[in-house]
């Protein structure tokens, strides 16, 4: 089965609903599955205190200017979800909150994403996995019983799932990657395991690949000089294309494993061992 690949907007739109759409088409002309966007709904998210707090932006001078100025409207989102369906791009969201989920119940979304940072959740886990949709599951910042209890809620309420290794820096260093929990991951949870990468470069989303990843998240943006939070960490359209041909090509590449002569071989084979005959 083919590598899900999800091209991370976030909020690397910057409250821009054009520039939305721009990556939206961004990450269809690239061949990615699906786009995944965050919702928050700000005062439950954040507190007065952090909302209060001096911060300049391109939206005004405080923290809950900033964090509304890239907050979406249920009308902005109609236009996402037109988008999508126009281009043929299948969209979804994080939520960061039990109403933002809510919220996003008003669309037919096919997937859910647990963020890393919703895990501890186990509230918010039930919330979405009621719904029995397919939720990839991000584990940054997690603990064994934390995964334990998440993938718990998901058993028990019959929802299919898939975990995604993730570490939670911005960007993270490469030399922190531990792919090899990918294979950790499987074997414990006996489970698919996908990844959801931080990093600079692409290196790190091949290897996953490699490694049996059968999902890859990235962040995408139209120039990693923008503002905003997470552009460093984010591919540029062109290494988005470069990223999901490679990784489709690495697919190819793995095979199922056989050690059987493969039949491109016979040919070849009968003529460099025809001598063979005569030793």
């Amino acid at each position: 089965m083919s590598i899900f690949f999800i091209a991370e907007i976030g909020i690397n739109h910057n409250g821009d609903i054009n520039l939305a759409k721009k990556l939206m088409r961004v990450a269809k002309d690239a061949g990615c599955d699906a786009v995944k966007f965050q919702k928050r709904t700000i005062e439950k998210v954040y507190s007065k205190e952090q909302l209060d707090k001096p911060r300049e932006s391109p939206w005004g001078t405080t923290t809950r200017e900033q964090k509304y100025g890239l907050e979406f409207s249920e009308e902005q989102y109609r236009q996402i979800d037109a988008c999508a369906k126009e281009i043929g791009i299948e969209w979804f969201a994080s939520a960061w909150d039990m109403e933002s989920q809510l919220f996003l119940r008003k669309f037919d979304l096919k997937y859910n994403k647990i963020a890393s940072a919703m895990l501890p959740c186990e509230k918010f886990l039930k919330l979405v996995a009621e719904e029995r949709k397919y939720t990839f599951i991000a584990t940054g910042m997690s603990t064994r019983e934390m995964i334990d209890r998440a993938v718990a809620v998901f058993r028990d309420a019959n929802c299919p799932f898939e975990l995604m290794h993730c570490v939670s820096t911005y960007p993270m260093n490469e030399a922190h990657a531990n792919l090899r929990r990918i294979e950790t991951l499987r074997g414990l949870y006996h489970c698919k395991v996908g990844y959801s990468g931080h990093e600079v470069g692409l290196a790190i989303s091949y290897a996953a690949a490699a490694l049996g990843a059968t999902s890859i998240e990235r962040h995408i943006t139209l120039d990693r000089s923008m503002y905003g939070s997470d552009q460093a960490a984010s591919v540029e359209p062109m290494g988005l294309r470069q990223l999901v041909g490679a990784v489709r090509k690495i697919e190819q590449a793995l095979g199922d494993g056989s050690i059987d002569m493969q039949s491109e071989e016979r040919a070849v084979a009968e003529k460099l061992r025809g001598h063979l005959g005569g030793i």
